[in-house]
């Protein structure tokens, strides 16, 4: 099982009706290519890192995807949303690959990584002696 997420920015001069059909256009077309929404989240208008053609907010939408057997229609949407002028800029990421890479590391409790597992306990916690009270002597 594949799973995506999918970020996208709408233009902040498209009403929220039209925000709404433009989500549901690219859910159903995510939807006949044989993936489904897992997670849909409207984050709603956010101020921008950089100003994208001359635009300083704009309308945040995150699309959780999985996919069973692998095949999506994903390509298909990134064109449709680069040929949108409401869209100003999108992002898809497949996180399952992550997420995999995330359980191999995970410690098995016998120690701080890196170690071997042979936890010696020297820097594990701090000491009284190390935390800085802020009076000098």
């Amino acid at each position: 099982m594949r799973t995506y997420e999918l970020i996208f920015i709408v233009d902040p001069r498209v009403s929220d009706e039209d925000v709404v059909t433009l989500i549901q256009e690219y859910k159903q077309m995510i939807s006949a290519g044989g993936s489904e929404i897992s997670t849909e989240e409207n984050w709603g208008r956010r101020k921008l890192a950089y100003p994208i053609e001359k635009l300083t907010e704009g309308k945040y939408v995150f699309l959780g995807i999985t996919s069973q057997n692998g095949k999506t229609s994903l390509p298909e949407v990134e064109h449709r949303m680069r040929q949108n002028d409401k869209i100003l800029r999108y992002l898809t990421v497949r996180t399952d690959e992550d997420l995999k890479r995330a359980a191999r590391r995970k410690p098995s409790g016998r120690g701080p990584a890196g170690t071997g597992g042979a936890g010696t306990g020297v820097m594990d916690e701090p000491v009284d002696d190390d935390l800085d009270t802020g009076d000098e002597v």
